[in-house]
């Protein structure tokens, strides 16, 4: 993780937590636990693994990505999107910061009538969502997805950058 990402990844992760725990999703003692795990991972410099919701619902099983989901459709009012069929358009191939991308556990995925849709799986950190509608042009709309949708379609994106170089 890159030094200008990490104040994002840090701040991310931090409400993400709280806001689970402020939802009744998880206890304040398995965000603690996860806080030290989650600490030692970044210290490890491996992105993909960067995540406290990974922690949470994949070493300590404390929470399930299922049940975050269904809280944000029933709770947020948030749609649910599968990036894994998903097709990157030409305009996210060219300037996407990827980096925010993995900070954030969110990726700008498609663009109609002047709205720019999101899939994250952190949109219960204020910190996130901020982030992004600073960045992107016009209002956005925002979808739920799991660790592995945002991680599989920015793998692809970095394997179709990668063929554009080659």
């Amino acid at each position: 993780m890159s030094k200008q990402h990490r104040p994002l990844l840090m701040r991310a992760n931090r409400l993400l937590g709280a806001a689970l725990v402020e939802a009744n999703l998880l206890q304040m003692e398995q965000l603690e636990q996860a806080n030290e795990r989650l600490l030692e991972i970044i210290a490890g410099g491996q992105p993909r693994q960067s995540t406290l919701l990974g922690v949470l619902a994949y070493e300590l099983k404390a929470v399930r990505e299922e049940d975050i989901l269904q809280h944000l459709v029933d709770h947020e009012g948030v749609g649910v999107v599968d990036l894994r069929h998903y097709d990157v358009p030409e305009e996210f191939r060219k300037g996407q910061d990827t980096g925010a991308c993995w900070a954030t556990w969110s990726v700008p995925f498609d663009r109609e009538e002047g709205f720019t849709f999101v899939a994250t799986a952190y949109y219960l950190s204020p910190a996130v969502r901020s982030h992004w509608e600073k960045q992107l042009e016009g209002p956005v709309l925002w979808f739920a997805t799991t660790l592995d949708g945002v991680a599989d379609f920015l793998e692809k994106l970095d394997a179709a950058e990668t063929a554009v170089t080659a």
